[in-house]
């Protein structure tokens, strides 16, 4: 077995036999948790035995008989392949008349003369063994009927009648298989072959149907001239009887082969992995088909689980095993064998019992991008044992996502089906179980679709025209478009015509090939859209056109004036095709260099004919020209003569020379070659010279060919040398070429830096000094020092961590450096080393500094919980980075009155080692803010803020309405104010508002005039309503207005616009001036006045009566007074007619609602608001609150509640 592998590797190459080794396998892997076994591995030696002797008899067989040559190969391991060949190892030629069988019988269904050899031979391949058995050679004389007659002929006098008979035609009958019916059994995704082959003449011709049914489509194959049916990937529908028939003119023959599909197990349901935590609950599930249908047996490590160590919290029912109250002990690898007479299924399955606490494995902070209205999945993919449930929360206090709008996979993942724009922010997943909760971020960003806000229109354009499609994007402005124009659903036609702009896409000198449909494709990395045309091209005019094409090419070039550096060129110039010729190109080929490829040489105006040419020397010139006008250019000229300029000193030396050392003892010259025209002659050479710099030596040179590079060894490490590189041909040396200074390799540098100091700045910062080293010690090119330094442990915390050594490079021969990004209260280590090209040095010996103490980062968090009348309970965690040993925490507070004022502030200091506070003698139904932080030596921290509410007083509320469940806990604020609405008069407006958040909240409403630069004016709602009127407004303005809550944060509703009525006219009479009006009022007021006087009598004249009838008969909260001691309602008496209220039978001060300060009075209210206040007081009714024996009218939702209830409301 290989080392560290469970791989069992059978050598015997160097002795033994294969068939020691034959059996069956299996391998069992196993640790402290259980053991999985694999599937058996079955061994054969592959076997290729000779055929056995026999003696073959010539087959002698008349014209249009049939004929059989048997094969019969021996029996090998693997099953051999079989061919027919002759003695030159050639194919025997194989038709519908002869062909060879499944079997490997050759079967001829009619012989005729030519099938007349002594050379059928049958191979047997045995490919294992890569080894071929030949059988004997089989002879086959096939008799014709016009030789058998002349056989007859010559012992026949010619009075004799004689003559054999013709071959006679026969109808078929099948060669194999034989009878009429016969039947096939065939494993389930095995390939299915059926074979029939008749004999006949002429022969027949084979078709295949199956009965009751038609051959599976895709799947079915014929094969050897369509008398073997191939169906591939068989199953149980396969099986029925499938019919061959056998045709020729004279009648036909079928067989019936009965087909039946068998099935080794197959699964239903593998078991799977299971991780369950103690105490858990589970199954395991083996599900396998087959035909016949497989026995399920179950083993435990590997043991059959009849036998195996018993465990109570395991139940065995058939292919299940049932779990409950599973233990750590319970672990354990489950196998299920599903088996029947053709084959076996084996699983192994791990039931892993484990508890661990939930880990998120999505990144944190993964960004993800998705187009408005389309789907967004956010992963959260996790683990944990018991499994850990996920929720989600968007933003950093937001509350859990639920409902419709969102879809929880069980994996996870969120999606939001369509996401919107304001779907855009921060998701949280949580994952938690009984062990412990994690959380994870993600971001979602949703950007704007791309559209196509213009699309390329429908086009009819004459031909040689210009026609031009637009396709103008809108596009979210992060996102980067691209667009792409296709023709056709293809790539644009490689033509300058097509002309391809920001916006558009523009077709010069239109042809009918340009004809088709165009389509504007815009790809974000987000999504795609696109939107087409089609451009339809007409006949031009039929007045003839001028028709402008590219120049015919020149003719007739002639070289002149040959010298060495120089040549003349001239040229007919060929049809101009009714458009100019501008301008020419002149071309060269090096025949000598680089025959094939042409070069720029030059270009003139198009009214010259004749250029003078320069030329290098040692070149074979070719040259060639190219007419160019305004359609295009031509096609190049035929080319010139050749010219072979003669040979010269090069002109030039390589470019770009260098010396670098690549090891501390070589120096690696290099340079640009020169091309092969500016070789000027043959034998191009290079002459390589070396010097050390700042020495007197002489310089070595070496001459060398064909190569770029050349390394000088056995140089001294990191020293200049001057270098120059010349070049040389057959002729002589180019210039003296130029000097440049290269070095020799470098190796690492020898010494450290020393006298290594450190001086701490700060808790965070320190400041690290050093020696620099001798440069003759750098052996190479000073780069700077690097500086090594790590975190040993906290100071604070006493427990060391994983090393992380952190670097900073400082470039050139500095000899001091900064250490920021320091932790406070830590000990750490540091060392120094030189760098240079080679790389760094040995490093100083570690330097021990210390950090001192700083201030720590705010407490972990501050969770207040159980408020009472009088007292909150705060608890704490420790800071993330103490940076220094606490010495205590700070708690600060003060309470916040409904007008957003902070009352006086309280501090008090905490032992550090304290982790909760009870706070008590605080007031009752107050809003208190808390500032928290920790303090070291060196100073406090920063803050963590946090607010609570302690509840009302429970005797003052009994009278009222019990408290809501869960009113003990302090609910969080998430305010919102909207649906505001205006109705507006001459000179006043009501303004109204549904508000969504904490019971209690004192509202105001802000106003000015729509358009204008001054500063809001600011009204004050009394109570909790949620409507106001707006007075002293001027007719005919529009006016802007919002709604805003005190105390939450500066929170205020969206802005609405109003504008008042236009001015009444002036001529009307006042009314109130009026002799009669007054005197009717008068009268009016008196008869009030007399009512009055008679209630007040009967009142006294009653004594006591309840509250009750009281309430039916004036239904009005108001003045309903409670009892000082139990808060229920009271009685009345002619004892308290005019006595104050009690005390305590209202709310607070400043909660009571007080008739000078209130804004329901009826003159507010007066002639409606455009209908909105009518008549018969349904706005009062709704003001005061609902009367318990009359139905409510109205809108209930604009209900302001009363003094009492919004007490309530606010526990």
């Amino acid at each position: 077995m290989k080392p560290n592998s469970g791989t069992l590797v059978i050598n015997i190459m160097n002795g033994g036999k294969a068939e020691a080794y034959e059996g069956v396998y299996q391998c069992t892997a196993r640790n402290e948790r259980g053991a999985a076994i694999s599937n058996n591995i079955v061994i054969r030696p592959s076997r290729s035995p000779l055929w056995t002797k026999e003696k073959l008899e010539p087959n002698q067989v008349r014209e249009g008989d049939s004929l059989v040559l048997h094969c019969r190969p021996p029996v090998g391991l693997p099953p051999p392949i079989i061919f027919w060949m002759d003695n030159a190892f050639q194919r025997l030629p194989q038709s519908e008349r002869v062909s060879q069988g499944l079997n490997g019988d050759l079967y001829f269904s009619n012989v005729q003369p030519e099938d007349t050899r002594e050379d059928y031979i049958c191979y047997a391949r045995f490919n294992h063994t890569q080894t071929i058995q030949q059988k004997q050679p089989i002879s086959v004389k096939v008799f014709s009927m016009d030789s058998l007659n002349d056989t007859i002929a010559a012992n026949l006098s010619d009075t004799d009648i004689y003559g054999a008979k013709p071959v006679t035609e026969r109808q078929p009958i099948l060669l194999t298989p034989t009878g009429s019916t016969s039947t096939k059994v065939e494993l389930r995704g095995n390939v299915l072959l059926l074979e029939c082959i008749a004999a006949g003449l002429p022969t027949p011709v084979i078709r295949w149907i199956k009965e009751g049914g038609e051959l599976p489509a895709n799947r079915t194959f014929f094969e050897n001239f369509k008398k073997t049916l191939k169906i591939v990937d068989v199953s149980e529908a396969d099986s029925g009887n499938y019919k061959c028939i056998a045709r020729n003119i004279l009648g036909s023959a079928h067989h019936v082969i009965s087909v039946t599909v068998k099935a080794a197990p197959y699964w239903i349901t593998a078991p799977r992995n299971l991780v369950l935590s103690p105490g858990e609950d589970g199954t395991l599930i083996c599900r396998a088909n087959g035909n016949p249908k497989p026995n399920i047996s179950w083993l435990a490590n590997g043991v059959p689980i009849a036998i195996a160590p018993e465990d109570p919290s395991r139940k065995v029912d058939g292919d299940t095993i049932i779990f409950s109250h599973v233990q750590e002990r319970s672990s354990a690898v489950y196998q299920c064998n599903a088996s029947n007479e053709y084959g076996y299924l084996l699983a192994n399955a791990f039931v892993n019992v484990l508890a661990e606490p939930p880990r998120i494995l999505t990144p944190a902070n993964k960004l993800y991008q998705v187009i408005a209205d389309s789907p967004a999945l956010l992963d959260c993919a996790y683990f944990g044992s018991p499994k850990p449930e996920i929720e989600w929360f968007k933003g950093v206090k937001g509350s859990i996502l639920s409902g419709s709008e969102y879809v929880f996979h069980d994996n996870g993942t969120l999606e939001i089906p369509v996401a919107q724009k304001d779907s855009t922010g921060t998701y949280t997943c949580v994952a938690r179980n009984e062990l412990g909760k994690i959380q994870n971020e993600v971001q979602l960003e949703v950007k704007d679709p791309t559209m196509i806000i213009k699309q390329p229109e429908y086009k009819v354009i004459q031909r040689y025209g210009q026609v031009s499609f637009e396709c103008i994007i809108k596009h979210d402005s992060t996102l980067l478009p691209t667009v792409i124009w296709l023709k056709d659903n293809d790539e644009l036609p490689d033509d300058e015509r097509f002309l391809v702009g920001k916006d558009n896409l523009t077709i010069m000198n239109v042809t009918d090939k340009d004809d088709g449909t165009y389509t504007c494709i815009v790809n974000t990395t987000l999504d795609s859209v696109s939107a087409s045309a089609v451009l339809t091209v007409v006949a031009a005019p039929p007045t003839p056109a001028i028709i402008y094409a590219r120049p015919n090419p020149p003719f007739d070039l002639e070289l002149t004036g040959q010298l060495e550096r120089s040549v003349e060129l001239s040229w007919i110039p060929g049809d101009e095709n009714n458009s100019p010729i501008t301008n020419f190109v002149i071309e060269y080929e090096d025949g000598l260099h680089e025959p094939g490829v042409w070069h720029y040489q030059t270009e003139v105006p198009g009214t010259q004919t004749t250029v003078q040419l320069k030329l290098s020397p040692y070149v074979n010139y070719s040259f060639r020209v190219i007419a160019v006008n305004e359609i295009g250019r031509s096609q190049p000229s035929e080319p010139s003569e050749q010219y072979l300029t003669k040979s010269a000193n090069p002109d030039e030396n390589p470019s770009n020379v260098q010396g670098i050392g690549s090891e501390p003892d070589n120096l690696v010259i290099t340079w640009e070659s020169l091309k092969g025209f500016q070789s000027n002659g043959p034998g191009l050479q290079y002459k390589v010279s070396w010097r050390q710099k700042d020495v007197d030596d002489e310089w070595t040179s070496v001459i060398v060919a064909n190569v770029s590079k050349y390394i000088v060894s056995g140089t001294p490490t990191f020293v200049p040398y001057e270098i120059k590189v010349q070049a040389l041909n057959d002729l002589g040396y180019a210039p003296e070429p130029s000097e440049v200074i290269g070095h020799s390799g470098e190796d690492l540098p020898m010494v450290a830096p020393g006298n290594v100091q450190v001086h701490v700045i700060n808790s965070t910062l320190a400041k690290v000094h050093w020696d620099p080293v001798p440069l003759k010690t750098v052996r190479g090119h000073l780069q700077g020092y690097k500086v090594y330094y790590w975190k040993v442990q906290s100071l604070s915390r006493r427990s060391r961590r994983h090393v992380e050594k952190k670097i900073l490079t400082f470039r050139g021969n500095k000899t001091f450096g900064m250490l920021p990004g320091l932790e406070p209260y830590s000990s750490y280590k540091l060392n120094v080393r030189v760098v240079n090209g080679k790389g760094e040095g040995p490093a100083s010996p570690d330097k021990v500094f210390k950090t001192p103490e700083g201030v720590p980062s705010s407490p972990s968090f501050l969770k207040i919980t159980n408020p009472t009348l009088d007292s909150l309970t705060l608890e704490w965690g420790s800071p993330t980075h103490p940076n220094g040993v606490l010495t205590s925490y700070i708690l600060k507070f003060q309470p916040i009155n409904n007008t957003h004022e902070l009352g006086p502030l309280v501090e008090i200091r905490i032992p550090a080692n304290e982790s909760s506070l009870i706070l008590k003698n605080l007031n009752y139904s107050t809003r208190y803010k808390f500032y928290f932080n920790a303090q070291t030596s060196v100073g406090s921290g920063s803050q963590i803020t946090e607010e609570a509410v302690t509840i009302m007083d429970e005797g003052k509320m009994a009278g009222i309405l019990r408290p809501a469940v869960g009113a003990g806990k302090v609910q969080p604020l998430y305010p919102r104010i909207r649906n505001v609405t205006t109705a507006a008069a001459e000179t006043y407006a009501n303004i109204s508002w549904e508000y969504e958040g904490p019971d209690h909240a004192n509202f105001y409403v802000e106003y000015g005039v729509a358009g204008s630069k001054e500063d809001w004016k600011k009204e004050i709602v009394n109570g909790s309503r949620s409507f106001f009127v707006l007075k002293g407004l001027t007719p005919g303005t529009a006016y802007k207005v919002r709604v805003g809550a005190e105390g939450l944060s500066g929170f205020r509703s969206s802005e609405d616009v109003f504008e008042t009525g236009p001015a009444m006219a002036s001529r009307q009479v006042d009314i109130a001036t009026q002799g009669w009006f007054i005197g009717l009022m008068c009268a009016v007021a008196l008869l009030i006045l007399i009512l009055l006087i008679v209630c007040f009598i009967r009142r006294n004249k009653g004594g006591k009566y309840p509250v009750k009838e009281k309430e039916d008969a004036h239904a009005d909260p108001e003045i309903q007074p409670m009892k000082e001691d139990d808060g229920t309602f009271g009685e009345y008496s002619d004892a308290e007619d005019h006595k104050p209220l009690k005390k305590g039978s209202r709310t607070p001060s400043d909660r009571t609602v007080k008739k000078e300060d209130s804004d329901d009075s009826l003159v507010d209210y007066g002639e409606g608001v455009n209908g909105q206040f009518n008549e018969d007081g349904s706005f009062i009714g709704q003001y005061s609150g609902k009367k318990e024996k009359e139905p409510a009218e109205g809108n209930e939702s604009s209900e302001a509640p009363s003094p009492v209830n919004a007490m309530n409301s606010f526990v």
